[in-house]
């Protein structure tokens, strides 16, 4: 656990100290305010709400740039060339799958803290249920931290970036759309594509509800692509 939180402490330091992660953290805060203030012109004022932001195009965005901050995390170890010293080091592939995995999402749940700044309009000139609010921030933070899982996956498996961003964004995009493609089909297949596509257990958190059930599949995602993610640094080892 040591090894692990030195190692989430080393990647978190590297976030703060890169140009590139204020960018993308700017850009971010830009796309979700632009969403937010076209939600709040295309709706009455009364429905004092985050769930027109959220519900689509927020869920993009967050996975979008969850890709972007995970692409680095083992690509550049690679191609800096010090990649071959970590594996050295006394620490097992699990530390180090878990100490970058923890690293990047201290870094998006900064992003997500700083997003807070919108729902605090919502309660100073308004009069929000809190509760969906609340619920909707819990399943950012899940759906976050699936996303960083599976780009860190795809950053395991390549020395690029750009590569590890297209590949994440490409399993990303299959999972999220995939149950469109379950509800077209209305068959016992389309169910179970309905069921691991990421976008189809978003709303009940948008409604308020935390289901156990929702939190489990979000979890379970996530701990498949670490897995996923030690499986290959130990294929690496061998190649």
């Amino acid at each position: 656990m040591k090894n692990t939180m030195l190692i989430a402490r080393r990647e978190f330091r590297a976030y703060l100290t890169s140009p590139m992660a204020y960018i993308v953290a700017c850009v971010f805060l830009v796309l979700i305010g632009a969403l937010f203030i076209w939600y709040l012109n295309d709706i009455d004022y009364s429905d004092t709400t985050i769930a027109g932001y959220l519900d689509i195009w927020g869920n993009l965005v967050l996975m979008l740039f969850a890709a972007i901050l995970a692409m680095r995390l083992i690509a550049e170890e690679k191609k800096l060339g010090t990649w071959e010293l970590l594996l050295t080091a006394p620490v097992r592939d699990t530390e180090i799958v878990l100490g970058k995995f923890l690293g990047s999402l201290g870094m998006l749940v900064s992003m997500l803290a700083l997003t807070l700044y919108f729902p605090l309009l919502l309660w100073i000139f308004g009069d929000p249920d809190t509760g969906p609010i609340l619920t909707s921030y819990l399943g950012l933070f899940l759906l976050g931290a699936t996303s960083l899982s599976i780009g860190l996956f795809a950053s395991s498996v390549t020395s690029n970036q750009i590569v590890a961003a297209v590949i994440a964004g490409g399993v990303l995009a299959i999972l999220y759309f995939i149950g469109m493609a379950g509800d077209a089909m209305g068959s016992a297949v389309g169910d179970i594509l309905s069921y691991i596509s990421l976008s189809s257990h978003f709303p009940a958190f948008i409604s308020g509800i935390i289901d156990t059930r929702v939190i489990i599949y979000y979890l379970s995602v996530t701990a498949l692509f670490l897995f996923l993610t030690i499986r290959s640094i130990e294929t690496s080892r061998w190649s």
